[in-house]
């Protein structure tokens, strides 16, 4: 389809349907662009208030992904054409649509399986993390590596990644580590495991349940339905989980100085080496905004991170380092971006909404409500 999502629905053996929601862009890695965002949107919110729709499977094509992230190339290109508060007003479209999405999936009433097989990165990780059962195979890659682009992990990544254990969620966002289905469930970042081959067998199942069980009864025969699925999947062994107390003490501390100085002084081998590469060749703007989104996230509510996040997006594409991350590492892929050092600006004026972008966002503004009344959903 044109919008880069297939949309069908399935019968069931009691007579309701099975909506499946399939990323088909495998090209580019089922990256999200916007018309994928709106048809996601736009079909979840009506399967949702459908009552023959029992359940929503969502899946990518092909076997290289489930969705590589967002199509952030476009920034790039909207960038050379456009004014700055025409770059601002699509910043804040891409991300209020996306963001949107993302909290439609936290909060979706029916059960809703996400199948991340192979890469998973980025706003694909958006989508995943939300999903009431997030299934993992034996080829999934999942990392949120926007500080090598001069981004911060968004999508919700304040509010998961400070909840994972330890200080591991600094870890994967310092770094951009990649993890495996394995780690991925050590973590608590996925519910459950199938093997590739196994996906036929899964939308199966799917059709097999009886859905007009009462919902406690319901979600406890999809979460036996997993296990039996996950029993034979031959797992590699995890990347991240052997490295866990290493971790905790290089990120020792509430300081991103003197815990950056400990990690670049440290002598590391092996795949800690590589990611503490990364991390050093990374934007330190996107360092020091991910580092304050961590601490901070870890008292917000959901609703609260994403109105940070949605803030703090649109400014990176204004002023902070996005566009020339996306041009060194994928426009002219010479691999030597200019980042600004975070001496150069102000890290509050990050959390200010941009008055070229708009006095007053929609979203932002129903963010900041229902974070008032204690509520996550919109």
């Amino acid at each position: 389809m044109s919008d880069g999502v297939k949309t069908q629905l399935l019968p069931t053996r009691d007579g309701q349907w099975l909506g499946v929601l399939t990323l088909d862009s495998p090209a580019s890695l089922n990256a999200l662009s916007l018309p994928m965002i709106e048809a996601l949107t736009r079909q979840l919110r009506g399967w949702q208030q459908d009552g023959s729709v029992c359940a929503v499977l969502l899946e990518g094509a092909g076997e290289k992904a489930f969705c590589a992230g967002g199509d952030i190339r476009a920034f790039y290109h909207e960038r050379q054409r456009m004014t700055d508060a025409e770059l601002a007003g699509y910043a804040r479209d891409f991300f209020e649509q996306e963001y949107r999405l993302d909290l439609l999936i936290h909060h979706y009433p029916k059960p809703l399986i996400c199948v991340a097989d192979g890469i998973c990165m980025g706003g694909g990780m958006g989508l995943f993390a939300g999903a009431r059962f997030r299934l993992v195979t034996e080829f999934s890659l999942l990392a949120m590596p926007e500080v090598s682009i001069g981004l911060y992990p968004d999508v919700g990544a304040s509010w998961f990644l400070s909840r994972l254990p330890g200080r591991v969620g600094l870890w994967l966002g310092l770094t951009g580590a990649r993890i495996n289905g394995a780690d991925a469930l050590g973590l608590g970042l996925a519910d459950g495991a199938l093997a590739r081959t196994a996906r036929p067998q899964l939308l199966e199942a799917l059709l097999q349940l009886d859905w007009r069980q009462p919902a406690e009864e319901l979600d406890d025969s999809l979460a036996l339905m997993l296990a039996a699925l996950r029993s034979a999947v031959p797992l590699p062994e995890p990347l991240l989980l052997p490295h866990l107390a290493q971790i905790e003490g290089l990120l020792l501390g509430r300081s991103l100085v003197r815990v950056l100085d400990r990690l670049f002084d440290t002598p590391l081998g092996g795949p800690l080496a590589q990611q503490r590469d990364s991390c050093r060749s990374g934007s330190p703007l996107s360092r020091a905004l991910l580092w304050r989104q961590y601490w901070q996230g870890r008292q917000q509510s959901l609703a609260e991170a994403f109105a940070d996040e949605l803030t703090l997006s649109v400014n990176c594409v204004l002023r902070g380092d996005f566009i020339e991350g996306v041009r060194a590492l994928l426009i002219d892929k010479d691999k030597q971006p200019h980042w600004q050092g975070v001496g150069q600006t102000d890290l509050a004026d990050f959390y200010r909404w941009p008055a070229c972008a708009g006095a007053n966002n929609p979203l932002w503004r129903e963010l900041r409500e229902c974070a008032g009344n204690g509520d996550d959903s919109i």
